[in-house]
C-alpha cells in the first residue's frame, strides 16, 4: 500500500482528497450521492498516507458524519409528518426526490429546479392521491421541502468542516 501512496506522491494524494471532497459537496445536495462519507473518505487518506490525525479527530468525524447521514433520512419524513403529512406524502416526498433528481441528469437549468421542487411536488401529489384536501397536501409537502433543505444544508456544514480538517493538515504539508 505504501508503494502505492509514494508513486502517486504527495500532491497527487492532495488532489485525490480535494476530488473527494468535490464529491462530498456535490453529494449532499444529489441524494444519490453519499456526500459526508465521501468526504470523510479524504481525511483518512491524508491519515493513513500522510499525516495522522488524532484518534479522537477521526472519532469525532466519523461521529458527525454517521449521524448527519441517519438525520439526513429522517429529516425529511420528521418535516412531513410535523407539518401533518401522511405515509402517502412522505412516499410521495421521496419519489418527487428521485424523479427530480433524474430530471437534473436529463436537462439544464430546469432540472437543478425540479430537484429541489421534487420533494415538495411529491408531497403534495403523494397527499391528494390519498384522497386529503390542499390545504393538508400543502402543509405535507412545505414539510417534506423543509426538512429536505434542512438535511442538505446539515450534510453541506458536515463537508465544509471536513475541508476545514483537511486544509489544516495538507497546508502545511505542501507549503
Amino acid at each position: 500500500m505504501e508503494q502505492i501512496f509514494e508513486y502517486i506522491g504527495v500532491y497527487g494524494l492532495v488532489i485525490i482528497g480535494l476530488v473527494l471532497i468535490i464529491i462530498g459537496f456535490i453529494g449532499s445536495i444529489m441524494p444519490a450521492l453519499p456526500g459526508p462519507p465521501i468526504a470523510l473518505v479524504s481525511i483518512f487518506l491524508i491519515h493513513f498516507a500522510l499525516e495522522k490525525f488524532s484518534l479522537w479527530m477521526l472519532a469525532a468525524l466519523t461521529l458527525i458524519t454517521i449521524g448527519i447521514a441517519i438525520a439526513d433520512y429522517y429529516v425529511p419524513i420528521l418535516g412531513t409528518k410535523k407539518f401533518g403529512g401522511s405515509e402517502y406524502g412522505v412516499k410521495g416526498s421521496t419519489i418527487g426526490l428521485i424523479v427530480g433528481l433524474l430530471v437534473t441528469f436529463f436537462t439544464s437549468g430546469f432540472g437543478i429546479l425540479l430537484m429541489l421542487l421534487g420533494p415538495f411536488i411529491g408531497a403534495f401529489l403523494g397527499e391528494k392521491y390519498a384522497k386529503n384536501s390542499n390545504s393538508v397536501a400543502l402543509k405535507s409537502a412545505t414539510g417534506s421541502f423543509v426538512g429536505f433543505v434542512a438535511g442538505t444544508f446539515g450534510k453541506i456544514i458536515v463537508v465544509l468542516l471536513i475541508l476545514m480538517v483537511y486544509l489544516f493538515k495538507v497546508l502545511p504539508i505542501i507549503f
